[in-house]
C-alpha cells in the first residue's frame, strides 16, 4: 500500500515538475539559436524573415520580447499557451501584439531609445485612455464611436462599448477595462514598425559623415499601424493629400514623413484646409512640412521660428511676439495659417529696407 501511494506522489510529482518546465521550456524553445529557433513554428517564419531583414536584426527576439529569464509569470504562460495551439494546429492567421502586452513593449523601446522616449513622454501623443476618452468638452460635443479607435488607441481589441461608459453626451464617463486608464493611447508602435527591412543606423565615410542628399530622410520603421488590417502601413505607401483653399490647389512639402501625420489630422471629405483636424499650413507658412516645426516625437514648436526666422520679421516685429496662436492661443490668428493680410487689412507694406534701396 506504501509503495503504491509512494509511486502514485513520484508520478504526480513528475506531472507537476513537467508542467512546471514546460513554461520557462516553452520560452527556451522559441529563442533557442538567437533567433532561428523560433522558425521551427511555421507560422513565425514571416515574421522571423521580416525581422532578419529590419534594421533591428542585430537584436536578439528576446530583447524585445522577453526571453526564458524574464521575471514575469504572464509571458511564460503566453507561450507555453502558443505552444499548446501550435501542437493541436490551431495557427493564427496573423501573429500580433495584444494591447495587454503594448506597455511591456515600449518600455523595450525605451531601453534603447531613451531620447525618442523622454521627448515623446513628455509630448501630446503619450496621452493616456482616460485623457482622451473621458475629456468632457469633446465628449458633450462629439457622441464617441469605433472610428475614434483608429488613431486614439488603435492597438485595444475590442469596440469603444467595451472601452468607455457610458456612450452619450452627459457623462460621466469612465474607461472600463480595469488598469487601462493610465496606459498611453497611442504608444510607439502607432508611428514604428519594428519588423521593417531597411539598413542598420551607422556611420558612412572616412569622417563618418554622409553627403547631404544621401543622408536618409526617415527610418525604414516609420509607418502607421492600420487598426482594420491590424498592419502597419509604410510612410512610402502612405498617400499625401491635395489640399484646397477654396478652389485653390494648396502648395504642399514634398516631405514623406508628413503622410503618417495626415492619417489622424485629416481634414474632411471636402479636403478644405482648417476643416476637420487639418492643420494644413497657408499663408505664410505655405509650403512647409509639419515637421519643420513640430519636433519629431515631442511635437515641441519652442525653437521653430528661431530655425528659419531673424528675429525681426518683414515688417520689423519680433516674429515671437506676433499675435499668433503661437504667442497666445486665444489670439485670432492660427499661426498654421496667417497671412500678412490678416494684420494688414489696408494693405501689405513694403518689406523695410525698401524704400532705402529705391532712393539710392
Amino acid at each position: 500500500m506504501k509503495a503504491s501511494l509512494k509511486k502514485t506522489a513520484a508520478i504526480a510529482g513528475l506531472v507537476a515538475l513537467a508542467v512546471v518546465l514546460m513554461v520557462p521550456g516553452a520560452s527556451l524553445y522559441y529563442e533557442s539559436g538567437g533567433g532561428t529557433g523560433c522558425t521551427k513554428c511555421h507560422e513565425m517564419n514571416q515574421v522571423f524573415d521580416l525581422w532578419h531583414a529590419s534594421s533591428h536584426r542585430d537584436v536578439s527576439c528576446s530583447k524585445c520580447h522577453g526571453g526564458a529569464f524574464t521575471p514575469d509569470p504572464a509571458f511564460h504562460f503566453n507561450n507555453a499557451t502558443r505552444v499548446y495551439y501550435h501542437l493541436r494546429g490551431d495557427l493564427p492567421e496573423q501573429i500580433k501584439i495584444r494591447s495587454v502586452d503594448m506597455d511591456t513593449m515600449v518600455e523595450r523601446c525605451r531601453s534603447c531609445h531613451r531620447q525618442e522616449y523622454a521627448q515623446w513622454q513628455a509630448g501630446p501623443h503619450s496621452a493616456t485612455y482616460e485623457r482622451i476618452f473621458t475629456n468632457k468638452t469633446h465628449n458633450t460635443n462629439h457622441l464617441l464611436m469605433d472610428d475614434c479607435l483608429r488613431c486614439h488607441g488603435m492597438h485595444f481589441e475590442k469596440g469603444i462599448r467595451e472601452l468607455v461608459a457610458p456612450l452619450d453626451r452627459t457623462g460621466p464617463w469612465r474607461v472600463i477595462p480595469p488598469g487601462m486608464a493610465q496606459k498611453p493611447a497611442m504608444p510607439c508602435l502607432t508611428c514604428h514598425t519594428v519588423h521593417r527591412s531597411g539598413p542598420q543606423l551607422k556611420k558612412v565615410g572616412e569622417e563618418g559623415r554622409i553627403e547631404g542628399p544621401k543622408q536618409e530622410i526617415n527610418r525604414p520603421s516609420l509607418a502607421f499601424f492600420d487598426r482594420r488590417s491590424q498592419r502597419h502601413i509604410p510612410v512610402s505607401e502612405l498617400p499625401l493629400p491635395v489640399m484646397l483653399e477654396g478652389n485653390r490647389v494648396v502648395r504642399m512639402s514634398p516631405d514623406r514623413r508628413q503622410a503618417v501625420c495626415y492619417q489622424c489630422h485629416a481634414a474632411l471629405a471636402t479636403r478644405q484646409v482648417g476643416s476637420g483636424d487639418d492643420r494644413t499650413p497657408i499663408g505664410v507658412h505655405e509650403g512647409i512640412s509639419c515637421l519643420s516645426c513640430h519636433l519629431k516625437h515631442g511635437q515641441k514648436t519652442r525653437a521653430s521660428c528661431a530655425e528659419c526666422h531673424p528675429k525681426m520679421s518683414n515688417c520689423g516685429l519680433d516674429v515671437e511676439k506676433m499675435d499668433t496662436t503661437f504667442f497666445n492661443p486665444d489670439s485670432k490668428h492660427n499661426i498654421h495659417w496667417v497671412k500678412c493680410a490678416d494684420c494688414h487689412p489696408k494693405g501689405v507694406p513694403k518689406k523695410k529696407g525698401t524704400e532705402l534701396r529705391a532712393e539710392r
